[in-house]
C-alpha cells in the first residue's frame, strides 16, 4: 500500500489528477470519519475533507515521500478541524434549560426519526450520549481520543499526526480518557 501511494504522489507531482483521485478515494473515507467524530456535524466533516484535501493538494511538494502519506493528510485534517473547533462560539449548551419551560433542557428537544427495535434505541443512544460527551472535550484531549479510540490510529501515528511527542500524547490520552469518564459517569 506504502508503495502504490508514493508512487501515486509521485504522479501528483507531475501533474498527474488522475493519480490525486485515487488519493482521494483511498482515503476520503478515513478523513471524513476523523473529521466528522471530532466536530459531530457532517456538514462541516465534509467541508472539513474537502478543505484537507485541497490543502494537501497545494502542499503536496512539501510532503515528505520518506513518511507515510495517510499521517500527513490526517495531520492536516486534525488541524483543520482543531481550528474550526476554535473558531466556534457555542449559542447554547444542551444542558441549558429552555425558558418558558418546567426545567426541560435542550435535550428533549432531539427526537429519533424512525423507530427501532429497543436493542437499538438503548446502543443508539448510548453511542449518542459518549459522542456528545466526547464533543464536550477540549480539542486537545478530543483529538487524541478521537485518533486512538475511533480511528483505532498507534500512539505513534497520533503523535506523528498531531505533531507531538509520544510522552505527550500518552498524557492527552489519559486526561481525556479521565475527564471522559467524568463527565460519564455525573451524567
Amino acid at each position: 500500500m506504502d508503495m502504490l501511494v508514493k508512487k501515486l504522489v509521485l504522479e501528483v507531482r507531475k501533474g498527474n489528477q488522475k493519480a490525486y483521485e485515487e488519493l482521494v478515494d483511498l482515503y476520503k473515507d478515513q478523513v471524513y470519519h476523523i473529521a466528522y467524530r471530532m466536530l459531530g456535524n457532517m456538514h462541516e466533516a465534509q467541508d472539513i475533507s474537502q478543505e484537507a484535501f485541497l490543502r494537501a493538494y497545494m502542499n503536496i511538494d512539501s510532503y515528505d515521500i520518506d513518511r507515510k502519506f495517510s499521517t500527513w493528510l490526517f495531520r492536516i485534517t486534525t488541524n483543520l478541524t482543531i481550528d474550526r473547533i476554535r473558531k466556534r462560539k457555542p449559542d447554547f449548551h444542551l444542558e441549558d434549560p429552555i425558558a418558558g419551560t418546567d426545567g426541560m433542557d435542550h435535550h428533549a428537544r432531539f427526537v429519533a426519526d424512525m423507530p427501532l427495535p429497543e436493542d437499538q434505541v438503548v446502543q443508539l443512544e448510548q453511542q449518542e450520549w459518549i459522542q456528545k460527551e466526547i464533543l464536550a472535550l477540549p480539542p486537545k484531549y478530543r483529538a487524541a481520543i478521537v485518533l486512538k479510540y475511533i480511528e483505532d490510529k498507534s500512539l505513534k501515528e497520533i503523535s506523528e499526526i498531531l505533531n507531538m511527542p509520544v510522552g505527550t500524547v500518552k498524557t492527552r490520552i489519559h486526561r481525556g480518557r479521565e475527564a471522559l469518564k467524568k463527565r460519564l459517569s455525573s451524567s
